[in-house]
């Protein structure tokens, strides 16, 4: 149990209450007393608590009436209810009020604590997505997601289009391109947005732990099994549970999620009940699951099930006008409030890199820059890069004198700014020897933008031989 908890315990029995409040007290839980639902009112408008526990028949107002004020007053609070008058229109009437959960006296020790565990763990989930939807809901058209490459706007697009539904999504993408954030969209921006979203990491868990994780387990299933848990399926019921690195589950594992997608139910470790959930399910890995089947190590079967929808995230390598707008979000992210820049130079520099570890190693870059120094806009100097990284792109082998000179005489003659735009272009075209990846970095276009403007140099330019056959030779070359 969280020793951050706080609890407040409402009995008219005082003998009750000090057994409760000394209970949670004994795991390191801050407990607050209260002897009427008046007096938890009272409490409840000064202090905000994780978790309420309240006995139903009190002097006055009930504890059912108490739930109903709660609710108005502090939403966020889930009620566990208590009595020993235990009838089965009581438990309607108290979940009907907004009740979290319900327990009859006498109850065991251990029945108490996973009620409250139960309540905190929701509590815990609801606080985080609310948390990450006001995040996407406030950092642009869609979420965290930011990008403006072909690659990312197809991948907007094809959010945009499955969000809705309840298909299983698979995404695949080399590490640190984003997966989790492509999840994340995914859920908020469909009909499960209010409903929980639980991700979980299937290399983080050691794989005798992550059967009970996900499907919980019964009392007395297994050694340390000193209560009955409900799984991450249960926690995610209407909403989307996120199966991070899907291709590091063992098989034994990937049977029972089969039949679990198959069948729409789980069964909690040593238990002999199934349990229904309504659960959306999202997939991710940095394998290549195809040969995975073929060295024998994943279900092809499990593999078609939850590759109804692939969702593909490139690297940041090949995408480098992502660059820009990342690193914007990195400098907001981790500025501390200050506003801070970076240098064209800079830029340059940064569009310039294979980033490896992608979007994870750029934004550790920008967050490291900012600590290491105090400037308001950060140069090249200031940009700490990895060894082996690429150089600083040079810049076009004309010197500025000449082409301030080639301006005014170009203007002189009434040149278009679209003509000096091409001019431009075929410079860096030639300074980097026809390579369009390269010459695309420096002019801050993709790579469509500069076959284009090449293109049209060839149709509309013909009278200039020298600028023609720079066009017709980078247009050769990549």
């Amino acid at each position: 149990m969280r020793r951050t908890a706080q609890i407040l315990v409402v009995d008219d029995d005082r003998a009750m209450r000090e057994m409760l409040a000394s209970l949670f007290k004994e795991r390191g839980v801050w407990v607050e007393e209260a002897s009427s639902a008046r007096a938890a009112l009272e409490s409840a408008a000064d202090h905000e608590f994780d978790v309420v526990l309240s006995d139903i028949r009190m002097p006055g107002m009930s504890g059912i009436d108490l739930v109903g004020q709660l609710r108005r007053l502090r939403p966020s609070a889930p009620v566990v209810l208590m009595t020993a008058f235990g009838t089965i229109d009581s438990a309607v009437e108290a979940m009907r009020a907004g009740a979290f959960d319900y327990i009859t006296k006498p109850f065991e020790p251990d029945a108490v604590i996973f009620a409250v565990e139960r309540a905190l763990d929701h509590a815990a989930l609801a606080r985080e997505n609310q948390t990450l939807r006001h995040a996407v809901q406030s950092t642009g058209s869609l979420g965290e997601l930011i990008g403006t490459s072909p690659a990312m706007r197809d991948i907007i697009a094809l959010i945009q289009r499955v969000a809705p539904s309840r298909a299983s999504v698979l995404i695949t993408g080399e590490s640190g391109t984003g997966k989790e954030v492509v999840a994340r969209t995914l859920h908020f921006h469909g009909a499960r947005s209010e409903k929980p979203f639980v991700p979980v990491n299937c290399t983080a868990i050691p794989e005798g732990l992550l059967e009970s994780e996900l499907f919980g387990h019964v009392r007395g299933a297994f050694t340390g099994a000193h209560a009955s848990k409900h799984g991450l399926f249960e926690k995610a019921h209407g909403g989307t549970l996120f199966l991070d690195e899907i291709g590091d589950m063992g098989l034994g594992l990937q049977a029972k999620l089969l039949r679990v997608l198959q069948d729409r139910e789980i069964r909690p470790v040593g238990g002999t009940q199934t349990v229904k959930v309504d659960v959306r399910i999202i997939a991710a890995t940095n394998k290549d699951l195809p040969a995975e089947i073929g060295a024998g190590r994943f279900r092809e079967d499990l593999f078609y099930r939850l590759n109804v929808v692939p969702i593909v995230v490139p690297p940041l390598r090949e995408r480098p006008e992502d660059v820009p707008a990342l690193v914007e979000a990195f400098l907001r992210r981790h500025g501390e409030g200050r506003r801070r820049f970076v240098s064209s130079e800079a830029l340059a520099l940064l569009r310039a890199q294979p980033w490896r570890g992608n979007a994870r190693e750029l934004e550790n870059t920008i967050e490291r820059a900012l600590a290491l120094t105090d400037a308001e806009t950060l140069g090249v100097a200031d940009i700490p890069l990895p060894a082996g990284s690429a150089p600083m792109p040079a810049a076009p082998a004309r010197s500025a004198p000449d082409l301030d000179a080639a301006l005014r005489v170009a203007a002189a003659r009434g040149a278009s700014l679209r003509e000096l735009d091409e001019r431009y272009t075929a410079l860096v075209l030639a300074h980097t020897g026809g390579n369009k990846v390269r010459a695309s970095q420096i002019l801050g276009i993709d790579r469509k933008t500069l076959y284009r403007r090449a293109e049209r140099r060839a149709r509309e330019l013909p009278g200039e031989e020298t600028h023609r056959e720079d066009s017709a030779q980078a247009a050769g070359r990549d």
